[in-house]
């Protein structure tokens, strides 16, 4: 699969919590998680579950950076 974002980030999905129209996702990257919020429709249709691996892609016009 070819995409555009270059901003690819693959990890293992920690947990998938279905609501009614919306699904959020947890991703493992290294030692951060990442959180998504997807449609129920395509959580559903990818079959995600706890412990697959996943490619979390970032398209975005403005990304805010901080200094811990």
């Amino acid at each position: 699969m070819q995409v555009s974002a270059r901003n690819q980030l693959r990890g293992t999905v920690v947990s998938v919590t279905l609501g009614t129209v919306m699904a959020e996702v947890r991703i493992r990257i290294g030692d951060q998680e990442l959180v998504a919020a997807i449609t129920r429709a395509a959580a559903e249709s990818l079959g995600l579950k706890a412990g697959d691996p996943a490619v979390a892609l970032i398209k975005a016009t403005s990304v805010m950076v901080g200094k811990p």
